[in-house]
């Protein structure tokens, strides 16, 4: 059974998120949080956080953590903040700010 848990509208474009996120799938649980520790992209410190709260739920049902490993970490495209930025002569330039919607699962191996 896969536990998950879900970070929506994270302010993070969805293409910088998927980065990290293709990164620590497959992986045991105890590596992953270790890639995300020592990583240097922002994501890291989202995903790091929604991988804990996928740990805890799996906790909170009696899993045995020792044999977590992340069996689903994938990124959606959540809604953009649009925006205006003036430029010079009165004109003005549109700013998309993305979001993104962070799903982790973990599973038990057998």
């Amino acid at each position: 059974m896969a536990y998950r848990a879900v970070h929506r509208f994270a302010r993070i474009a969805p293409r910088k998120a998927r980065l990290v996120a293709d990164v620590i799938r497959g992986m045991r649980v105890d590596e992953a949080m270790t890639s995300l520790e020592f990583s240097k992209r922002r994501a890291a410190y989202y995903l790091r956080a929604v991988l804990k709260s996928a740990i805890a739920n799996a906790e909170e049902n009696d899993a045995d953590v020792a044999s977590l490993y992340v069996s689903e970490s994938r990124v959606d495209e959540g809604p953009t903040i649009k925006r205006w930025r003036p430029k010079d002569r009165g004109r003005a330039h549109p700013i998309n700010k993305r979001t993104s919607h962070l799903h982790i699962a973990v599973d038990e191996r057998n």
